[in-house]
C-alpha cells in the first residue's frame, strides 16, 4: 500500500516538474521572440515615426525621440508632388508584373521537363544546369549589360526584363515540388490520353500552387527591390524604378537634409511588399515547407 502511494506521490511529482519546466521553456521562448520581434520591427516603427515628423521638428531633435509631438502628412504630399514617384511606381509595378509573369511561365515548362520527361543526358544537363548557381551574380550582371547594350536595348523595359525572366534556383525548387507528385497519376493521365501540356495544367500546377505562389510573391519582391542592374541599364528619369528612384529622388528631389519626406518616399514604396506579404504569408510558409519536404 505504502509502495503505490509512494509512487504516485513520485508520479505527480515528476509531472509538476515537467510542468513547470515547460512554462519556463514557454516563458523564455516567447521572451526571446517577442525580443527578437522587436529588434526586427523597429526600423519600420522609426521610418513611419520620422515620416510623419515636421522637417523642423526633425531638425531640432539633438536626441531623437520615440514620438511625434506634431504629427503631420505634409511629407507624404511632399512625396507626390515634389518628385515623379507615381511615375516610379508604374515602372515598377510594368517591370515587376512582366518579370514575373514571364518567370513563372519558363521555370514551369522546364521544371516539368526535368521531373517528368524522359530524354537523354537530362541528369548530366541538370547537374550542368545547376551548375550555373557557382557563378558569381557580378559575372552574370557584367554579361548581361555587355549583351544588352550591344542589342541597343538600353533605356527600355525590355533590357530591364530579359536578363531577369529565369532563375536557376526557382526552377529546382518547383522541379523537387513536381517530383514530389506520384507517378502514378502521370501513368495514369497518360492512358487517358491526356497530354503533357493538359497534365501541367490540370494536374501538376493546382497539387503544386502554394510553391507556385510563394516563388511568385518571392520574385515580385526581388524585383521591386532590384537595385543595381536598374542602375546600370538606364540613365533616364522615364524608366527609373522606385529603388534607384530614390537615390534620384535624393540628389535632385528634397535633397539629403530633408530626412522625413525621404522616410515617407521610402514607407510609400514599401507598403504593396508589406501588403503582399501579409495576404500570403500563409501560403509562402506552406509553398516553402511542401519545397523542402521530400516523400
Amino acid at each position: 500500500m505504502n509502495t503505490s502511494v509512494e509512487a504516485s506521490v513520485d508520479f505527480k511529482s515528476i509531472e509538476h516538474r515537467d510542468r513547470v519546466k515547460k512554462k519556463v521553456c514557454s516563458f523564455i521562448l516567447y521572451t526571446l521572440l517577442t525580443f527578437w520581434g522587436i529588434v526586427v520591427l523597429f526600423p519600420f516603427y522609426w521610418m513611419i515615426l520620422t515620416s510623419i515628423k515636421s522637417y523642423g521638428e526633425y531638425n531640432s531633435e539633438s536626441v531623437p525621440k520615440f514620438f511625434a509631438s506634431d504629427p503631420t502628412i505634409q511629407n507624404y504630399i511632399d512625396a507626390f508632388s515634389s518628385v515623379p514617384l507615381i511615375r516610379y511606381l508604374i515602372n515598377t509595378l510594368i517591370f515587376t508584373v512582366v518579370t514575373t509573369a514571364l518567370m513563372m511561365v519558363v521555370i514551369t515548362l522546364a521544371a516539368f521537363a526535368f521531373a517528368r520527361l524522359q530524354f537523354r543526358g537530362k541528369n548530366i544537363l541538370f547537374t550542368l544546369f545547376l551548375s550555373l548557381m557557382m557563378i558569381p551574380n557580378e559575372l552574370v550582371i557584367i554579361t548581361n549589360f555587355t549583351t544588352v547594350t550591344n542589342l541597343n536595348m538600353r533605356n527600355t523595359f525590355l533590357g530591364l526584363i530579359l536578363p531577369s525572366v529565369t532563375s536557376v534556383f526557382y526552377i529546382y525548387l518547383l522541379k523537387e515540388n513536381f517530383s514530389q507528385v506520384p507517378d502514378t497519376l502521370y501513368y495514369a493521365a497518360k492512358v487517358d490520353g491526356t497530354s503533357d501540356f493538359k497534365y501541367l495544367c490540370r494536374v501538376m500546377i493546382p497539387i503544386c500552387r502554394p510553391t507556385l505562389i510563394t516563388i511568385a510573391v518571392l520574385k515580385i519582391i526581388e524585383c521591386w527591390n532590384s537595385y543595381v542592374w536598374p542602375r546600370l541599364i538606364t540613365d533616364q528619369q522615364a524608366y527609373f524604378l522606385v529603388s534607384n528612384g530614390i537615390q534620384e529622388i535624393r540628389e535632385n528631389g528634397f535633397g539629403r537634409e530633408n530626412i522625413p519626406a525621404m522616410m515617407a518616399a521610402v514607407v510609400v514604396i514599401s507598403l504593396p511588399l508589406i501588403i503582399l506579404f501579409f495576404i500570403f504569408r500563409n501560403k509562402i510558409m506552406e509553398g516553402v515547407s511542401r519545397g523542402g519536404t521530400k516523400g
